[in-house]
């Protein structure tokens, strides 16, 4: 090993020859000559570079310990580890989905990558320049910067910091309404190209006619269905926390596709080896390859949601009975869907009263 390029690629960094012929590591603390710290691994060690900062800032790592213990304390890599690490138990105990933890996971990685030995007080303009080169994908950029923000509420609550850098940073996606709903010739495309019968086929009439999450998609089976008061009904509790349990007659047309399936299994969506879909993730990229089959690229399972809820309202139905569709438990989130059909009934029903007026 070229010892002199060693010093160059990791500033005090020393290496000593022993009589054994082995190499002992040290490094120098940086501000501090007269400091050195021994390291217990050497440059070929995977966690070498972590125990290397470490060390330069006079902290000495185990390379066995939790990503929290190996980040250099009151940095942002620091917090977002035991952040992470705090999470983790929340998905053990329940009270958080692994979905959550999935995200977090991809948040704090794009912040580490960048700002890992930054101290927690690091400037919101860094944070700024690091939603900015996000751009071309602006609902991802506001979620990394959502993602910071609540990790750093969350290690204020606990004293592990006092500062929030994330707050006040705006959102740079304006949004386009979410999810595009499907049109009535959305469906009759899809149709077409998926035939009874097929998984694509009932997939499609599973959300359609439950109005479904795809995290429940990937669970429900004949195990949820019941009887109500003589009518066969699909009755389930949401993956999605703080939702309230839907209880909805099960339509025809979904018994119909339910029974039409060639193999059954413990769901009713079944991927190509006969197995239930594993996370909502591996169903979501199959249906948008149904999707794109279909000719319809731009178009997703949460939009059938949302056509559902635009066609339940249209119907007539009120807020209320949406909310019990959808598993909604606050009515501000089903309003989206009445707002403006309860709008227009208002100011037909109140022309209606000037019809008969002299003019």
């Amino acid at each position: 090993m070229d010892l002199t390029a060693m010093k160059l690629a990791f500033p005090g960094l020393l290496a000593e020859k022993l009589p054994s012929g082995s190499l002992r590591y040290r490094v120098r603390v940086e501000g501090d000559k007269t400091r050195r710290i021994p390291l217990t691994v050497t440059p070929d060690h995977p966690q070498f570079m972590e125990i290397y900062r470490a060390a330069r800032a006079g902290v000495k790592l185990d390379p066995e310990a939790p990503p929290e213990d190996r980040a250099i304390r009151g940095s942002i890599g620091w917090l977002a580890a035991k952040h992470l690490a705090a999470t983790e138990r929340e998905v053990k105990a329940g009270s958080v989905s692994a979905l959550t933890l999935k995200k977090r996971r991809s948040v704090m990685k794009v912040l580490t990558d960048l700002y890992a030995d930054y101290a927690l007080d690091i400037p919101p303009a860094k944070l700024v320049d690091l939603r900015d080169s996000l751009i071309e994908t602006p609902a991802w950029a506001d979620s990394v910067i959502e993602g910071i923000r609540a990790m750093y509420r969350w290690g204020a609550e606990r004293r592990l910091c006092s500062i929030n850098p994330a707050i006040g940073i705006s959102r740079i996606d304006r949004g386009k309404g979410g999810a595009i709903p499907w049109t009535a010739n959305d469906l009759r495309k899809y149709r077409e190209k998926h035939e009874p019968g097929t998984t694509p086929h009932l997939a499609l009439t599973l959300f359609m006619f439950t109005a479904c999450r795809i995290s429940d998609a990937i669970r429900l089976g004949r195990q949820h269905e019941t009887t109500m008061e003589g009518v066969r009904a699909l009755r389930w509790q949401p993956a999605k926390k703080g939702s309230a349990e839907v209880t909805i007659p099960m339509l025809p047309p979904l018994y119909k596709a339910t029974r039409a399936a060639k193999i059954e299994g413990p769901t009713y969506l079944l991927n190509y080896r006969g197995q239930p879909f594993s996370t909502p993730d591996s169903l979501g990229q199959m249906f948008r390859r149904w999707c794109r089959d279909a000719g319809l690229k731009d178009r997703s399972s949460h939009g059938i949601r949302k056509a559902a809820g635009h066609l339940l309202a249209q119907e007539g139905c009120s807020q209320y009975q949406i909310m019990t569709v959808h598993g909604h438990t606050q009515a501000k989130t089903s309003e989206v869907y009445t707002k403006g059909v309860e709008r227009w009934k208002l100011a037909r029903d109140a022309m209606a009263a000037l019809e008969t007026m002299e003019w």
